[in-house]
């Protein structure tokens, strides 16, 4: 009760099951929510390829325009595949749903560990660049990073807890304003170019200390970069993802906001790198590599650099860009707050995740995917310490293993359909996509694992076995269950004789409501029972049982540890019952209204209760007796009949209602 009113204010008001349609996205707000994260890497992407080109001098860095055009071809060739899998699987799931259906359980939980994992990583990594895009404008700003970082990602989790299409609202004017001031200051810094103005970098004068590779190392440095620059395809699985979150028609809708994201990411990622190396944008791991560098300087991001060179540094284009910039960055992990918590709950509903995954929180979002997805990349922003440069080389491997196995699994799934309809020079088409798009996302795979593993992408490899381990357990445990909750052929046979137990801790109105209780299921033998750990309140209630002449005996257990969990199961473990017989214990509890009263009572009926579910034969039954700080929930209502439900009482309800009012005269009926 006192939780209920914080709550309704950050995450808002119940929603009904009926009302899941109204949370349903058109185009526009689809687009901020499941493609923010593809739209911003061109935040990041770029001076990836810069930072790994650095290595190999200036000359190498005049290739980035080169690496960038490799790497929106193949965005292009995924976007074109991805387009296929909505229209052959509208349900969502994207990469599982397809490797389950065409390639297998194993393939389908492969792909499944490497989408889980690269949400998690999306989360840390865009809320970590978009942090330090931030420090690139305020640099004051720069020892609060990993707190800021954090704070973001708690703000994220409330947004999205308050439903897809309401955080999807707010999340546009960031995605939207990020898009409308990057093409703004391309198109200035393209006009000044015309003009022969060319913006200059701050960090143009600058040089590299590293000489200029040779031979094969060339080759591997090209390739590194272009594995760093893929980091832009990140989140592309997204929108496959969330098809049955769109409006109708959805296939359709999902489709044009897919190709909608890619046109605007591959106009957005070619502009900033070409504009970047007409500008003289140089930038290093640290400024330890550079030459010519003044005292105290701080490298900032490309985007930041292009801004205040096209803009003017410190002008209001300059901080629109980066205010946008910074937003967006980190809500692009809006993608994978979206993306995370569906394909969590299609993994529960086939029994490879914890069931509870699937239900639909309050405002019918899979609140509990949130806030594992929550915690989860937290951590990892507090163990990198919020550096990007850290947590990008974990980044685009589970990416590449998704994308793989998603296409592979459509050409499979084209090659079953022109075996049912015979081959056609349209889907002859879409196999050719999907089976180039296949190979040339292994290849890419095998460029990042060579290029990445040392560096850190060695601790996905690991997570994906132990995390592809664990949904196979967790499948072979809910199938175990299933087994052994299957009814028998016979049925259940009923108990011969019921045995009750009755926790007596001193004479009060609750000890004596679960003594009529016990009494009212007339059982075969009926036992109070108190553990001994202070002998005067022991004393007390012995003398007071015999002056009221209670009629039922009253045991007594010795507890020399002044435990009571061991006595009571110790003295359980004495009854002798047959084979169809069972002990009901009956714990008489208070029920308080106060999270501060609940302190002040201790917790041993909880620690009681679940020690007895693990003895065969022992059930327990909780009598509560509500104090005046708590408020029942009413059977009876006004104006309702006798019972909720308008209906008369059965013969069994006024059987209890009858021995519960035998609970005053105790002292008197005998049995």
């Amino acid at each position: 009760m006192t939780l209920r009113l914080p709550k309704r204010l950050l995450v808002g008001n119940p929603m009904r099951s009926t009302q899941l349609r109204e949370t349903l996205l058109p185009r526009r707000l689809a687009l901020p929510v499941y493609c923010s994260d593809p739209i911003s890497s061109n935040a990041y992407a770029t001076q990836e390829i810069i930072l790994v080109l650095a290595l190999g001098g200036a000359s190498a860095v005049l290739l980035t325009p080169w690496i960038a055009l490799l790497v929106v071809s193949l965005l292009a060739l995924v976007t074109l595949s991805y387009r296929q899998t909505i229209h052959a699987y509208p349900s969502g799931g994207g990469a599982y749903a397809v490797s389950r259906a065409n390639l297998g359980r194993n393939a389908s939980l492969v792909a499944a560990a490497a989408l889980l994992v690269d949400y998690v990583l999306t989360v840390a990594v865009s809320v970590a660049s978009g942090v330090e895009n931030l420090v690139s404008a305020f640099p004051a700003l720069h020892s609060y990073s990993v707190p800021l970082a954090l704070g973001f990602i708690a703000v994220l989790t409330v947004m999205n807890l308050r439903g897809v299409r309401e955080s999807g609202t707010l999340f546009a004017i960031p995605t939207y304003g990020f898009i409308l001031s990057v093409f703004v200051m391309l198109a200035a810094g393209f006009w000044n170019v015309l003009n022969g103005q060319a913006p200059v970098a701050e960090s143009a004068h600058f040089g590299f200390s590293g000489t200029s590779p040779a031979g094969a190392a060339v080759i591997i440095l090209l390739l590194r970069a272009f594995a760093s620059g893929c980091t832009s395809l990140t989140g592309v699985e997204a929108v496959s993802n969330g098809v049955p979150t769109f409006r109708p028609p959805k296939a359709r809708n999902a489709s044009l906001t897919l190709v909608t994201m890619a046109g605007l990411s591959i106009t957005m990622m070619l502009g900033i790198s070409v504009l970047s190396t007409i500008a003289g944008v140089h930038l290093a791991d640290t400024t330890s590599e550079l030459t010519n560098v003044p005292a105290g300087y701080e490298q900032r991001t490309v985007l930041a650099q292009l801004s205040a060179a096209v803009f003017g540094n410190n002008s209001w284009g300059f901080f629109a860009v980066q205010g946008f910039t910074t937003l967006i960055l980190i809500l692009a992990a809006n993608t994978a707050f979206n993306g995370f918590p569906i394909l969590a709950s299609i993994l529960a509903e086939d029994r490879f995740l914890p069931k509870q995954l699937r239900r639909r929180g309050d405002r019918l979002v899979f609140s509990n995917g949130i806030v594992i997805l929550a915690v989860i990349a937290a951590t990892l922003i507090v163990v990198f310490d919020g550096s990007v440069t850290r947590l990008i080389q974990l980044y685009i491997v589970g990416v590449f293993i998704s994308f793989t196995l998603s296409q592979a699994g459509m050409v499979v799934y084209w090659r079953r359909r022109a075996g049912e309809t015979g081959w056609s020079v349209p889907l002859v088409g879409s196999m050719l996509v999907t089976g180039i798009g296949a190979v040339a996302t292994s290849v890419v795979l095998i460029i990042v694992l060579a290029t990445k593993f040392s560096h850190g992408a060695y601790l996905v490899v690991i997570a994906m076995p132990v995390l592809f381990v664990m949904m196979l357990w967790i499948n072979r445990h809910y199938r175990r269950v299933s087994k052994q909750l299957m009814p028998k052929a016979g049925g259940i046979t009923l108990p011969s004789r019921t045995h009750a137990v009755v926790l007596i801790s001193q004479l009060n109105e609750p000890s004596l409501k679960a003594l009529a209780f016990a009494r009212a299921i007339r059982p075969s033998s009926i036992t109070a029972l108190r553990v001994d750990t202070d002998a005067d309140r022991t004393r007390k209630l012995t003398e007071d049982w015999v002056a009221r002449a209670i009629p039922i005996p009253l045991t007594v257990v010795q507890s020399p540890y002044r435990d009571l969990v061991e006595p009571v199961l110790s003295y359980l473990a004495t009854i002798s019952i047959g084979p169809r017989d069972i002990v009901e214990v009956f714990i008489p509890e208070y029920v308080v209204g106060h999270w501060w009263e609940q302190l002040l009572h201790n917790q041993s009926a909880l620690r009681l209760k679940t020690r007895l579910l693990y003895m065969p034969g022992v059930m327990v039954t909780s009598v509560p007796f509500h104090l005046r700080s708590a408020t029942p929930y009413a059977l009876d209502r006004p104006g309702s009949g006798s019972g909720a439900s308008g209906r008369a009482p059965s013969a069994r309800e006024n059987s209890v209602r009858s021995s519960s009012d035998d609970a005053p005269n105790l002292a008197s009926s005998r049995r």
